[in-house]
């Protein structure tokens, strides 16, 4: 027995061996395997990234270890970060890619090119402003914990005071950052400034019981069965969070507010990224970046002319049919989204009632899609409205990803403001973008895909992304879902909106157009009001080159879809196209065609 007992003894010391050797490789030096290798990059991404893994829900409980904590903001952090992207390209090409089957060359590829893209734009570090009207830890971290970090037990509940609790270094280390861009000349456009001012007052301007943070979190709690947690526990952690709200998430705001009002007197303009140092080259960057091509600015400005034009012909005859023929097209179709019978009433209840028709319209097209499609996501989405502190800044709409163990579903977020920017008419189109079968549609199935590299399931592009979410708008029409003619204005108003952003982007960005300019030309050719345009235009000043990637990525799919039906005839079938459009996750449109003339050659020979 005592030889069995050693013999044991000693093979359990060789497989922990074994298994430290393992991990040392696979942690420290280059990996064995190829897909070690990309599980390695992911993992070193994801540990940094305590609010990342929170969202995601891909770590088994008993593996938790960063509930409690919140990522570094600190300019060292970033280094580190880029350092970590720029040995991991250099590492990937030391792989021998011609050994790889096809399967194997195509996820090579995509991690190189997204390697290779953030090396190239590391020269323009901060030049996204860190802190913005869009996004930033002023939004984006309360954000965050209400609406992501999870209140189910009182274990859960702590985890949520102890990040309140880092608010305090969280912001420091964002302020060294922003100290540190700023002292370079990276100044964003004053209006960024006065906003995210005004945003953060508003944040901080109310009692801590009646903080988001507050009242999301006694929301969680309540949801809590009572054998599972007694009043006294709930009471003291209500308290708790209540103390942290005043005395570390408060004091962090007002610091970072005070630098915002100091940097007042260094914005003194609103510019594009023309006036940024080297900016026309950040900005080239950008539309590679977001568009995945190598187009110039001014071949993207007059691609945008060519579709505005169109689009607005289409627009006109339905608006010529309904016998609205003064003024410009933006004109008329405001006078038609000031119609009474084609707005929600302004009130709680209205506003409930738009969310509700919102979900209709997505229950109804999701049972409806078999002609189109054989492939389906599991994970279910939801419609809520944008949180109201955020409201004012944030886009008409947008799409929050559900959790990989499906414990919380997509999220479809519509932005209440003001229910004259969603007339009846353009709901269809929008909730067909972000819901079903766009963002949530191609993402979810992104999630649940098999036999691919993890990191394959979760990496985007902008061009592919929003590129499939517009594509999905007109697909809905042309499967007979907007045959109302005001349903298809509402659409060819938002693919108007795409078509116009190609415009104005590329004009802020390269070609000097002021804030206003912009504003006008939108106004002029949407039909948006006015509330809308001014959040869209002040967008593309601090997200240069995003909104390019819808229209462009678009245009790429259809460009692919009209090939395909081309060179197959009779063998072409519209499940099988987007079967090859969605199982291989977000692509660069370089990439994504390859993919696609690929499925045709096999399509042709079979």
């Amino acid at each position: 027995m005592k030889r069995l007992l050693k013999w044991l003894f000693s093979l359990f010391l060789v497989l922990v061996a074994v298994i430290g050797l393992l991990f040392a490789n696979f942690w420290y030096f280059k990996p064995v395997s190829l897909n070690w290798f990309y599980g390695r990059v992911f993992a070193k991404f994801a540990v940094a990234s305590p609010e990342m893994l929170s969202s995601m829900r891909i770590v088994p409980p008993w593996l938790d270890f960063y509930s409690d904590d919140l990522g570094d903001a600190s300019p060292a952090e970033d280094e580190r970060q880029f350092q970590l992207v720029k040995d991991s390209h250099d590492m990937l090409l030391t792989y021998h890619r011609s050994g790889l089957d096809d399967a194997g060359k195509l996820s090579y590829d995509v991690m190189e090119y997204f390697l290779r893209v953030q090396v190239e734009g590391d020269k323009f570090r901060g030049y996204g402003f860190p802190v913005n009207q869009m996004f930033g830890i002023q939004s984006s971290l309360p954000d965050f914990m209400a609406q992501q970090h999870p209140v189910a037990s009182e274990g859960e509940a702590k985890d949520y005071v102890k990040r309140l609790n880092k608010f305090p270094l969280k912001f420091d280390q964002t302020l060294e950052s922003l100290r540190l861009y700023e002292g370079k000349g990276i100044v964003p456009p004053r209006f960024t400034v006065d906003k995210v001012i005004t945003q953060m007052q508003g944040f901080t301007g109310v009692p801590a019981k009646e903080n988001i943070l507050y009242v999301t979190f006694k929301d969680k709690l309540d949801k809590i069965p009572a054998d599972s947690m007694n009043q006294s526990t709930r009471d003291g952690l209500l308290a708790e969070v209540e103390k942290a709200i005043n005395d570390s998430v408060y004091p962090s705001y007002k610091k970072l507010i005070a630098h915002e009002e100091a940097l007042r007197a260094k914005a003194d303009g609103n510019y594009g990224a023309w006036h940024l140092p080297d900016g026309d080259a950040y900005y080239a960057w950008c539309v590679r970046n977001h568009t995945t091509t190598e187009m110039s600015a001014d071949q993207i400005h007059q691609i945008g002319l060519a579709e505005v034009a169109r689009v607005s012909g289409e627009m006109d005859a339905i608006l010529r049919e309904r016998g609205m023929t003064e003024g410009s097209i933006g004109d008329r179709v405001r006078t038609l989204t000031a119609s009474p019978d084609q707005l929600f009433p302004n009130t709680p209840e209205g506003k409930k009632e738009l969310l509700a028709r919102f979900q209709a319209i997505i229950d109804d097209i999701d049972g409806k899609l078999g002609p189109a499609f054989d492939i389906r996501p599991k994970l279910g989405v939801k419609v809520e409205a944008v949180p109201e502190f955020s409201q004012a800044t944030a886009p008409g709409a947008y799409y929050q990803p559900g959790a990989f163990d499906g414990s919380r579903p997509g999220v479809f977020y519509a932005n209440l403001r003001n229910v004259a920017e969603m007339p009846k008419f353009t709901m269809r189109t929008l909730a067909y973008h972000e819901a079903i079968p766009g963002h949530h549609f191609q993402i979810a199935i992104q999630q649940e895909l098999k036999g691919v590299p993890f990191f394959r399931r979760i990496l985007p592009f902008t061009a592919y992304a929003e590129g499939w979410a517009l594509y999905t708008e007109r697909l809905a029409w042309e499967l007979g879902f907007e045959n109302d003619p005001l349903d298809n204005l509402g659409r060819l108003r938002d693919e108007m909106m795409r078509a116009v952003r190609l415009v104005v982007d590329t004009g802020i960005h390269s070609k000097k157009w002021t804030r206003e300019q912009a504003v006008e030309y939108m106004l002029a050719n949407t039909g948006m009001v006015e509330t809308d345009v001014v959040a869209e235009i002040e967008r593309y000043f601090v997200m240069p080159g995003q909104a390019l990637g819808y229209k462009v990525g678009m245009l790429k799919i259809l460009e692919l879809r009209e090939k395909a039906k081309k060179e197959l005839g009779d063998k072409f079938d519209i499940r099988q196209f987007h079967n090859v459009i969605l199982k291989q996750g977000s692509l660069p449109l370089v990439l994504l065609e390859r993919v696609v003339d690929e499925w045709i050659a096999k399509s042709k020979s079979a």
